[in-house]
């Protein structure tokens, strides 16, 4: 099983943090695991993205030149991510923020309110850990427990962000309907 994802939104939104924190997260729980980031020209405010990869066995690239899933923060990422998605993939917008949807038939998409809930559970900077927790309920990966695990260890010198991150994660994998 190898699942190559894309993370994708402007610097500013977590959008790497959140390919960290699933590639530490399938790393510990003993998968093979790539991280490739790309950055913009720009920082807060210009594009990125990254790719994670995670397989049961030996990963031969990083590179995704048509990745299974997309996690998406912003209409940009979306324009420019769509329509790599392989066919039968998935798709996470942040609802929120993005005023247009796919129109592939091919792919299945979520939608997830991703600032609101970040809001009710302290903070709309953490929008990053409501999409990576929806992400995991239909892309599990990882237990959400070990993300949470890793949360604490990424946050460990911001002690009081740590469970402001973790309730964002439980947030969005909560929002997300099914098993």
């Amino acid at each position: 099983m190898l699942i190559k994802t894309v993370f994708a939104g402007f610097g500013g939104q977590g959008v790497l943090l959140m390919g960290y924190v699933l590639a530490y997260s399938a790393m510990l729980e003993g998968k093979h695991v790539t991280y490739l980031p790309s950055y913009g020209a720009e920082m807060r405010g210009g594009t990125a993205n990254c790719v994670v990869s995670v397989s049961d066995e030996e990963i031969a690239s990083p590179v995704a030149s048509s990745p299974d899933v997309a996690v998406i923060m912003n209409n940009p990422s979306l324009e420019k991510f769509q329509n790599q998605i392989q066919s039968g993939g998935i798709i996470y917008v942040n609802s929120d923020l993005i005023n247009f949807r796919p129109l592939r038939g091919d792919i299945i998409l979520y939608e997830v309110t991703a600032n609101t809930l970040a809001l009710e559970v302290g903070n709309d900077r953490a929008a990053n850990m409501v999409m990576l927790g929806a992400f995991l309920k239909k892309t599990p990966l990882v237990k959400l427990e070990t993300a949470q695990e890793v949360v604490g260890k990424v946050f460990a010198d911001k002690p009081g962000v740590i469970e402001l991150n973790r309730e964002a994660l439980l947030a969005g994998y909560q929002s997300i309907g099914g098993e």
